[in-house]
C-alpha cells in the first residue's frame, strides 16, 4: 500500500516539538524557574524517543527527518542543558576579559564549551555508524558512550539536588565543573551502553516491574527531584554491567551466531511453506479433474472402464 505524502509530517512533527521543548528550557533558566527548565528537557527526551518508531511505523523515514533529529538532539541535549548550567551556576562567576574590548565571560562557561562541543561529536559519530554496511553482529543493541538523551539529563543532576537539598558540596562550582567534564567524556568514550527498546524481561517479572513503574510515577508527584536523580543514578550504575556483557558476548559468538541461524531458518521455513502446493484431486469415476459430475454418456464410459479394470485384476492367476 502506498504511504500518503502527508503522513510523513507527523514525525518530523514530533522532532520539532521536542526541539521546542529543548529551547524552552533555556527560556525557564532565565526567568530562574530551574525545575521547569529540567523538566522541559526531559519532555524532550521523551519526545527523541517517539519519533523514529512513528516514522518506521508510518513507513516515512526520510533524510531530512534524520538530519532535523540530529539537529534536535544538539540544541536540546548539548546546547541547552549547558546554557541551563551555565545561567544557574557559572553566569556572574570570576571572569576574564575577552580581548579587543571590555566585555567579560565566566570561567565556567569553558566547561558548559567543552560539555556542548562533545555532545555533538557524539551525535556526529552516531551518525556515522548508521552508515556502517556491516555492523557488528554482538554489537546490536547496544549505544557507544552514553546517548544524547541521557547525557542532556545527567548533566543537570547537581542542580536538581540543589532543587531538593539547597547548597552543598554537589552545588559548587570546582564540583559541577568536574560533573560537566565526566559526562561530556561518557558522551564521546567508547563505552558501551544498553539500548533500553532492547532490554528485554522475563514474563514471570513483567507484572513486578510495571507495578514498580506504577509505584514510581506515582512518587515522581511528590519528590520528583529525588525519583529523577535516583533514575540517573541507576542508569550511571548499569555502565559495568553493560561493558561486561558487551565483551562477553564479544568473546563467545556462538550465543549471537545461534540467534542469526534461528532467524534464518524461521525466515526459510516461512519461504518454503508459502512455496508449498496444493494437493492434486484424486480422480473419482463419474467426477471430472476438478469435482464436477460428467454427462451421463462419459459419465456410463468411465464406469465401464472402473469395471472392466476391476475384473481383468480379478481374473490374474
Amino acid at each position: 500500500m502506498a504511504t500518503v505524502p502527508g503522513v510523513r509530517f507527523l514525525p518530523n512533527a514530533i522532532t520539532v516539538m521536542a526541539l521546542c521543548s529543548g529551547l524552552s528550557s533555556v527560556a525557564f533558566a532565565l526567568n530562574g524557574q530551574f525545575f521547569a527548565a529540567i523538566a522541559a528537557i526531559g519532555i524532550a527526551s521523551i519526545l527523541d524517543s517517539l519519533d523514529g518508531p512513528a516514522a518506521r511505523l508510518l513507513n516515512s523515514t526520510s533524510r531530512i527527518g534524520a538530519e532535523l533529529d540530529s539537529l534536535s538532539d544538539l540544541v536540546s541535549f548539548g546546547v541547552a542543558p549547558a546554557l541551563v548550567v551555565y545561567v544557574w551556576k557559572f553566569r556572574g562567576a570570576e571572569v576574564l576579559p575577552v580581548a579587543g574590548g571590555n566585555s567579560t565571560v565566566g570561567y565556567g562557561w569553558a566547561f558548559c564549551l567543552l560539555f556542548a562541543v562533545c555532545m555533538a561529536l557524539r551525535l556526529a559519530r552516531f551518525n556515522s555508524l548508521l552508515d556502517d554496511d556491516e555492523p557488528k553482529p554482538y554489537a546490536k543493541g547496544f549505544f557507544t558512550g552514553i546517548p544524547a538523551p541521557a547525557g542532556g539529563l545527567l548533566a543537570t543532576v547537581p542542580l536538581l539536588l540543589q532543587i531538593r537539598f539547597h547548597d552543598g558540596f554537589w552545588s559548587t562550582r570546582p564540583v559541577v565543573a568536574a560533573w560537566l567534564v565526566l559526562i561530556a567524556g561518557l558522551a564521546v568514550s567508547r563505552l558501551p551502553t544498553i539500548a533500553l527498546k532492547s532490554v528485554r524481561v522475563p514474563p514471570s517479572l513483567i507484572v513486578p516491574l510495571l507495578a514498580l513503574l506504577v509505584l514510581a510515577v506515582a512518587l515522581e508527584f511528590y519528590e520528583p527531584q529525588i525519583i529523577l536523580a535516583m533514575g540517573l543514578g541507576v542508569y550511571l550504575l548499569h555502565l559495568p554491567y553493560a561493558g561486561w556483557k558487551f565483551q562477553y558476548l564479544k568473546r563467545h559468538p556462538e550465543l549471537w551466531m545461534d540467534t542469526s541461524k534461528q532467524r534464518l531458518s524461521r525466515s526459510s521455513t516461512r519461504s518454503v511453506r508459502l512455496a508449498v502446493r496444493m494437493p492434486r484431486r484424486r480422480r473419482v469415476a463419474g467426477r471430472g479433474p476438478d469435482g464436477t459430475p460428467l454427462p451421463a454418456a462419459r459419465r456410463r464410459g468411465a464406469l465401464n472402464q472402473v469395471r472392466g479394470r476391476v475384473q481383468g485384476r480379478r481374473r490374474r492367476p
